[in-house]
């Protein structure tokens, strides 16, 4: 990596508010804030907040409202959904796009939707997942968990062994396009075409993969297409409140919504009532308009920058990161991938002799380095990857007063850069080669 490069300021950063932000040290000092939590919520884009600030003049009301405001309104709200489809490359024809607050409501709408009654359906989700792609499914199906091999990647192999398993009874193929704990970026197209083959549907949490990656819901191959997709605003630099459900519109034409009221009925007596088609029968009550505003006005940004392009700037900090945490003593790092595999800019951590929730502290008071830290509601993946035994779950269980595992989690954005990660690094050393000074 030349050395030119590695110490300039990335080219986003200026797309971002607050980027240069001066907070408080511990000691009273100011600096600029560093931060390595984007994997839980970004900042906004510059965009974003003047889309916000443009269109607020003409803020109304969606939907049968006759001033011209109102129409306006509707209109562009209803234009997001074309939008929408179209970065994620998904059928127009078939699918629909249903907004919702964010990726957990999205996940939780679509285990009602697909509830049939059946009580041999059977949910597929891995051992990797979100508690949001895990237990909305749990009250409703069987639920069984394609296994991850020792480093924590998904076993493609497992997951044909328990779609075999089943019968024909897998309902639907629930993954992570991303994870948020370790980074790795599961291969979705052979996974649907995996559950196509077994006809079962699949379903991509894309909360980490959709702000970093450029994804195809509809390849050539048929196979390999995403049946559903879920994802939130407030990862790719639109934090107002908005997150997204797409998948055929047929799924939304049977039944009823969990969540009705106004906006979802066409005609209502007090013996019978004749639902809105999809997606206007998903979506009840008074809509987040602006979140729809700043979703759409992110994704034009993030599409002019160029998906690979963000991809190829953030692998290059995440190698670099990578590199200097391997060859710190003291440091374990609970991610491993090789040159050229995909990734997103996730990395879990360790560092021997001091309490995960320690280090983030030191962080933040000495550097005003901002981090995460805990389980990142992905517990049984953590004990996975920690090597916690059932034994040792159930006295957490018991002693709710006991500190809990967990790892440090630093996760990038495209405005990070390379000094940023020096500076990391220099505390963390520090950090490693005298903990016991620091608890």
């Amino acid at each position: 990596m030349n050395l030119n490069f590695k110490l300039s300021r990335s080219n986003y950063r200026h797309l971002i508010v607050g980027a240069d932000t001066k907070i408080p040290l511990s000691n009273g000092l100011y600096t600029t804030a560093i931060n390595f939590d984007n994997a839980a919520s970004t900042p906004p884009f510059v965009s974003v907040m003047e889309e916000i600030n443009h269109f607020a003049g003409m803020y109304s009301s969606i939907h049968r409202g006759t001033g011209y405001k109102s129409q306006l309104s509707s209109k562009v709200y209803e234009e997001a959904r074309s939008t929408i489809l179209k970065f994620v490359n998904a059928d127009s024809f078939r699918d629909t796009v249903i907004f919702v607050k964010n990726t957990t409501e999205a996940l939780n709408k679509l285990s009602y939707r697909l509830w049939d009654g059946n009580k041999k359906s059977v949910i597929l989700s891995t051992w990797m997942e979100h508690h949001s792609n895990d237990l909305p499914w749990r009250n409703k199906y069987q639920v069984d968990y394609v296994q991850t091999d020792p480093s924590g990647k998904l076993s493609l192999e497992d997951l044909e062994t328990r779609l075999a398993k089943h019968k024909g009874n897998v309902k639907l193929v629930t993954v992570t396009g991303a994870s948020n704990v370790t980074g790795y970026v599961n291969p979705i197209h052979k996974i649907a075409e995996l559950a196509h083959r077994y006809n079962a549907k699949i379903l991509v949490d894309g909360a980490q993969l959709v702000p970093h990656n450029s994804i195809n819901m509809n390849p050539q191959n048929s196979l390999q297409s995403i049946d559903y997709l879920v994802f939130s605003a407030h990862k790719m630099y639109a934090p107002f409140g908005t997150g997204v459900l797409i998948g055929p519109e047929e799924t939304f034409n049977r039944g009823i919504s969990e969540f009705v009221g106004g906006g979802t009925a066409e005609t209502v007596t007090h013996n019978w009532v004749v639902w809105e088609k999809p997606p206007h029968n998903e979506e009840a009550g008074t809509p987040n308009l602006m979140g729809v505003v700043a979703l759409s006005a992110a994704i034009k940004t993030l599409s002019g920058l160029g998906m690979k392009n963000i991809d190829h700037y953030e692998n290059q900090l995440t190698n670099y990161a990578n590199s200097k945490l391997n060859s710190i003593p003291g440091i374990k790092v609970y991610s491993h991938t090789v040159p050229g595999e995909p990734r997103i800019g996730v990395i879990p951590f360790n560092i021997k002799g001091i309490a995960h929730e320690q280090v983030a502290k030191i962080l933040s008071n000495q550097a005003g380095i901002a981090v995460r830290t805990g389980c990142f509601c992905t517990q049984p993946y953590i004990q996975s990857l920690l090597g916690i035994s059932p034994k040792q779950m159930e006295l957490y269980r018991k002693r709710r007063d006991i500190p809990r595992p967990g790892v440090v989690r630093i996760s990038f954005g495209l405005y990070n850069d390379f000094n940023e990660i020096d500076i990391l690094i220099q505390l963390l050393e520090r950090i490693a080669k005298h903990p016991t000074s620091y608890i």
